[in-house]
């Protein structure tokens, strides 16, 4: 049988703002969405105090000058670099790994039975704390959605010791007295649509789930659910995605700081969103047969004058040249610009995504092939601004001020990423 565990950092962003400040010790800390709208990730001490996420800043205001409570913007470099530490360390334990979040991943740990799956599971937490100063939670079990079960009793101390839950060592009847006490809706994939309807036939609790007729779900949900309960079984029925699939999209979109009116801030926006998303096709040496823009108000203002609209262009020939890609976007953009509004939001969409040689030319249409000058020009603008930062090197269209940019006012330091943003120790 194969066995999984499932490590998940615990408040990951959270954690990476307390981690390089001493001072943030014991503290509440909420990290913020973009332009510091909501709350996306709370410190322990800010769950204890009730706050709920998702909860819009503003509302909350009084409650954090009551409580001391201290918010970010959230610092998506910082987060990505942790990340990316957090699974080097992982690697070492396992030869099977699969990476699910940016803060969970998912070991393959059949062979290590010899050590004791809980023994080896302190081992990573406490190589991860030493290493890195992150707390994280490990659940074992025969499946993934088990695993995942298993590292959601670890954290609320359900089961299991110091943040580890290992359910191949439980008996069934404790499986069943642990699966009673928890909510169906906390089951991987059961969202709160599944969970209504569920709770609508009387499946309350894990356990019902897991006792439940197979068959009966897969023909009023889908086979998906179907193999959920197959799973909380013990039966294994999703394998590790080891190799991460190109993606058949690349969105890149934000929403604006303040409200844009000018198309010459929108091309902007347009143009930096284009740079983006052909830096992240290139690197699967991939191609793009399409792009689609879009740009739109804000929805929640219903009191002010609102416009959305998106184009899809099909390219002459599939490219993941930013140049290329920028040109066709902003054609499309200048379509479906209309003045006098305030935009909120604007985003580009690459679609018919190809390997590069797979790719198929036009027949009616001369050849505008990439020559080898072109792909070279481009590797060594992902060169340069893999080396000295993004947008080190970029497109005139992207701008300079970028007023529009989102607003991020209490972004901390880049503490790993940047040279500016290294912790220092000043001499008392």
């Amino acid at each position: 049988m194969p066995v999984f565990a499932l490590v998940d950092c615990n408040n990951f962003y959270a954690s990476c703002e307390k981690l390089f400040n001493p001072q943030l010790k014991d503290k509440p800390v909420v990290v913020l969405s973009n332009n510091d709208g909501c709350v996306v990730a709370r410190s322990a001490e800010v769950k204890a105090l009730g706050i709920p996420m998702g909860v819009p800043w503003f509302k909350i205001q009084q409650d954090a000058r009551r409580y001391g409570i201290v918010a970010f913007s959230s610092n998506y470099a910082l987060y990505a670099d942790m990340s990316n530490r957090v699974v080097e360390i992982l690697s070492s334990f396992s030869c099977n790994i699969e990476v699910y979040s940016i803060d969970e991943c998912f070991l393959e740990l059949s062979g290590f039975a010899r050590w004791g799956f809980p023994t080896y599971g302190q081992v990573i937490r406490q190589r991860i704390a030493d290493w890195l100063g992150l707390a994280v939670c490990v659940g074992i079990a025969p499946t993934k959605t088990l695993a995942k079960l298993a590292n959601h009793c670890a954290k609320k101390e359900l089961a299991g010791h110091n943040g580890v839950c290992d359910v191949t060592a439980m008996t069934p009847d404790q499986l069943s007295s642990l699966f009673e006490q928890i909510a169906v809706g906390e089951v991987w994939g059961v969202g709160r649509k599944i969970t209504a309807r569920l709770e609508a036939m009387g499946i309350h609790t894990v356990r019902q789930l897991r006792d439940a007729n197979a068959e009966t779900l897969r023909n009023r949900f889908s086979v998906v659910l179907e193999r959920t309960v197959r799973e909380l079984r013990g039966l294994s029925c999703l394998d590790l995605e080891e190799v991460v699939p190109d993606r058949q999209q690349i969105m890149s979109s934000r929403s604006f700081g303040t409200l844009v009116h000018d198309l010459a801030d929108l091309e902007e926006a347009v143009a930096s969103y284009v740079s983006r998303a052909a830096e992240k096709l290139r690197a699967q040496d991939a191609l793009a047969g399409a792009i689609q823009v879009y740009i739109r108000t804000n929805i929640f203002k219903p009191e002010a004058p609102q416009y959305q609209q998106a184009m899809t262009v099909p390219l002459p020939e599939a490219s993941s040249d930013t140049r290329v890609l920028a040109n066709w976007a902003l054609r499309a953009l200048r379509r479906i610009y209309r003045a006098g509004y305030g935009y909120h939001k604007a985003g580009i969409t690459l679609l018919e995504i190809v390997p590069r040689t797979n790719q198929q030319f036009s027949l009616f249409v001369p050849s505008q092939r990439e020559s080898s000058r072109d792909d070279r020009l481009m590797a060594t603008l992902d060169a340069i601004n893999g080396r000295y930062g993004r947008g080190a090197l970029r497109l005139a269209a992207e701008g300079v001020a970028k007023t529009w940019q989102m607003r991020r006012g209490n972004l901390s330091p880049r503490y790993t990423t940047d040279w500016d943003g290294v912790a220092t120790v000043a001499a008392v």
